[in-house]
């Protein structure tokens, strides 16, 4: 049968005639290309929210299937970048031959990026679940990037309590000891007793929302995740080996931190990047301590 014979119902009047803001599909499965960890492309799976405003007031809907297979093929030639997805964006509007004058994706995938150990000479891939958001109006557009940067948070108040308890028991055991050697306290600090209280420690994320300047031409998540994680100081890590293991404990002794801290943190190394007009940030701190999470939000802009 010739298609164009078909009814085609989507031609039809509106009932209630309106604009709408957006229409489109959410979860398109499609193939993405991506810059790896060693600026190499990879090819990554990818969920895709793609719409459409729909202008004519009197106009049904949109056509669907013209955006759909517009996109089947849109990120499979190259690796994504702003003026690429400019591109897909404008020719989303344009397959509605009139009916739309904005188009906005929402891209979401696994980034993968290769991390060393921090003693050995091991290393280990660390996925970070990324997201796109893309969007075109009268020729403008808008791109925000979404990341999460895992870490190890260690209190503060924690750590200030066990050392008094250590202190107690050194004062304690040591009482009628005088003078000390060092070989005596060193020995002493390395048995069990050397250790009354350890402070609460738990596993932390911070998620951010960061909107581009509109004179990069790349898509800059290593680097933004790589700034995160080195201003919060215990990402992490992939390939633990006792070395690497003991070297993180050192970390975390170094970058004692409240979520206050921790926002702070990221906000003052995406506050600095030239690559950042805007930032929302939120760190969460899952406690070891109590059931609750402890919470802290920050946004700015460029400074």
């Amino acid at each position: 049968m010739n298609p164009s014979r078909l009814p085609d119902v989507a031609d039809d009047a509106a009932a209630l005639a309106r604009p709408l803001d957006w229409v489109g599909m959410d979860r398109i499965a499609l193939p993405l290309r991506v810059h790896g960890t060693d600026g190499e492309v990879v090819q990554v799976a990818a969920s895709v929210d793609a719409a459409v405003d729909l202008q004519r007031a009197g106009a049904r809907g949109i056509h669907m299937s013209r955006l759909y297979l517009r996109l089947q093929e849109a990120f499979a030639g190259e690796a994504l970048t702003p003026a690429g997805l400019r591109r897909v964006l404008q020719d989303m509007v344009e397959s509605q031959r009139g009916l739309s004058g904005a188009a906005r994706l929402t891209i979401r995938y696994d980034h993968l990026l290769k991390r060393q150990a921090l003693a050995s000479d091991h290393a280990g891939w660390k996925n970070y679940p990324v997201r796109i958001e893309a969007s075109l109006r009268d020729g403008h557009l808008k791109l925000a990037l979404a990341f999460s940067a895992e870490y190890s948070s260690t209190c503060p108040a924690s750590a200030a309590l066990s050392r008094q308890l250590n202190a107690e028991r050194f004062a304690t055991d040591f009482a009628d000891a005088r003078p000390l050697s060092p070989g005596v306290v060193g020995e002493w600090l390395a048995s069990e007793r050397g250790l009354a209280a350890t402070p609460h420690a738990q596993r932390s994320r911070a998620d951010a929302v960061v909107e581009l300047r509109a004179s990069f031409d790349e898509l800059p998540f290593a680097a933004l995740i790589d700034a995160v994680e080195a201003a919060l100081g215990t990402p992490v890590q992939t390939a633990v080996k006792r070395e690497d293991e003991q070297a993180f404990a050192k970390l975390n002794a170094e970058n004692l931190m409240f979520c206050e801290d921790a926002a702070r943190r990221v906000a003052a190394a995406l506050a600095g990047d030239a690559r950042v007009e805007r930032y929302d940030v939120t760190v969460s701190h899952f406690e070891s301590l109590h059931a609750h999470d402890a919470v802290a939000r920050v946004s700015g802009s460029r400074s």
